[in-house]
């Protein structure tokens, strides 16, 4: 059978087993399985050993520790004494409210690499105070929604952990390339918050309250231990003092402390929660590799991977024609998979046609660690987009007075924010590429 029509037959099954509520993992393997068994079933003995063998990775034990740590902080306080930090120092400006709940999710997310918890953790606070003050239900919910998906994009960030090892590229450089975009992205949400609250006047009530110095500085003991470990875990990354896996090991002990000491976590019921979960949550995501890894082999295997690459090569079309199609690939699938799934599966797919288009800043070498940021960027996307649109769901969750529908609403200029960052991105990859070549050098190869 031609490579073409069974790599589309791999994509009708793959879609349909996913869509019938199998876990991302499990569906993988039946799909990678079904296939080498009626197509190439002497492959079908290596699937164990392509399974181990994609999660013998030493810079794997980071996911765990980041998780940790993450899991850490969303277990204390830290987010609502961030959101306060910021709500006092920023009350006077306008629109201050907004941009003191996307300014605590920028670096909420810094200091926990998760978007859900993020969006937890500040709309709980922020949800209800912005709907008290006179904001709309919808600026209320969809700032917070959008705020919350910088997780997976500001380091440090697990998905950038994923796709660093999926196509080998060096996970330092992965969370330098992401900082200025993220910073970007934080940018211009808080610009069209600004926009958006002086065209419509929202927000005035309580504006003029004031906090006096003691009080502004009062709440910053407890929110900045955390920070100073974050900074800590990346000048010990980018000092070369240790490498990603060790700094995420000692950043998960310094936070578990941290926890303990300054918001009193000292119940082991709750301690075993936070390890619980974080174990959950990475064997999750480490079964997920290793069955993209067997689901990669086997489309290898089948010469699917090679014909599409060369088929695309043969294609007359503009390079920013294809990068269209690309995006709106990304866009779709992350629609209704997870970012991690999106990553393992498609990024060894993509990047080297990507590669071959010329795209990048320097050169060949730039261009993995460009389309890392752009490919995260459109996981943001699917994160606050029907039907999986998990924070969606996590801030009707919170408020759950307020309709999936306006909630949906309130997040699409925030869509249009993120889709005016990939354009730039684009037309200036150096945005994501200057950062790891001035603090790393120039790459090789």
């Amino acid at each position: 059978m031609d490579p073409l029509i069974l790599g589309a037959l791999i994509g009708i099954f793959t879609i349909l087993i996913l869509f019938s509520g199998v876990s991302v993992a499990i569906g993988l393997l039946m799909v990678s399985a079904g296939f080498l068994f009626f197509f190439n079933p002497r492959d079908l003995e290596l699937i164990p050993e392509l399974f181990f063998g994609k999660l013998d990775n030493f810079a794997l034990l980071s996911i765990p520790m980041f998780i940790i740590m993450g899991a850490a902080i969303a277990s204390t306080r830290a987010g609502a004494d961030l959101y306060e930090a910021l709500d006092r120092w920023l009350t006077r400006i306008p629109g201050g409210l907004v941009i003191s709940n996307l300014g605590a999710c920028a670096l909420f997310a810094a200091m926990s690499g998760s978007s859900p918890a993020t969006c937890a953790a500040i709309g709980k606070m922020g949800i209800p105070e912005m709907r008290k003050r006179g904001f709309p239900d919808g600026v209320a919910a969809g700032s917070i929604a959008a705020g919350g998906t910088l997780g997976i994009l500001i380091p440090p960030s697990v998905t950038m952990i994923v796709y660093g090892i999926a196509t080998e590229t060096s996970i330092g450089r992965l969370f330098l390339a992401g900082v200025f975009p993220g910073l970007l992205l934080v940018a211009l949400f808080m610009a069209w918050s600004i926009y958006s609250t002086a065209r419509s006047g929202s927000g005035d009530a309580l504006a003029g309250r004031s906090f006096s110095w003691k009080q502004k500085f009062e709440v910053l003991p407890r929110v900045v231990p955390f920070l100073l470990v974050i900074l800590g875990v990346l000048y010990s990354m980018y000092g070369g003092i240790a490498t990603p896996s060790e700094t995420a090991a000692i950043g998960a002990l310094l936070c578990m402390v941290l926890a303990v000491v300054i918001y009193r976590m000292w119940n082991p019921q709750e301690i075993w929660v936070v390890l619980r979960d974080s174990t959950r949550e990475s064997v999750m995501i480490l079964f997920i590799i290793g069955a993209a890894g067997v689901f990669a082999y086997m489309l290898s295997s089948l010469q699917v991977t090679q014909s599409i690459a060369e088929w695309i090569g043969t294609l007359d079309i503009n390079r920013w024609t294809l990068m269209l199609a690309v995006n709106l690939f990304l866009l779709v699938a992350g629609f209704f998979l997870p970012p991690v799934a999106v990553i393992v599966m498609a990024a060894p797919i993509l990047l080297p046609i990507l590669l071959k288009a010329g795209f990048g800043a320097e050169g060949d070498p730039y261009d993995a660690y460009w389309f890392a940021v752009v490919l995260t960027i459109n996981m943001e996307i699917g994160l606050i987009s029907p039907p999986v649109g998990l924070n969606l769901y996590v801030i009707n969750g919170i408020a759950p007075d307020i309709k999936l529908k306006t909630i949906l609403l309130g997040s699409l200029p925030y869509v249009g924010c993120m889709v005016l960052a990939i354009i730039i991105l684009c037309i200036f990859p150096q945005i994501a590429t200057w950062l790891p070549e001035v603090v790393m050098g120039k790459v090789i190869g």
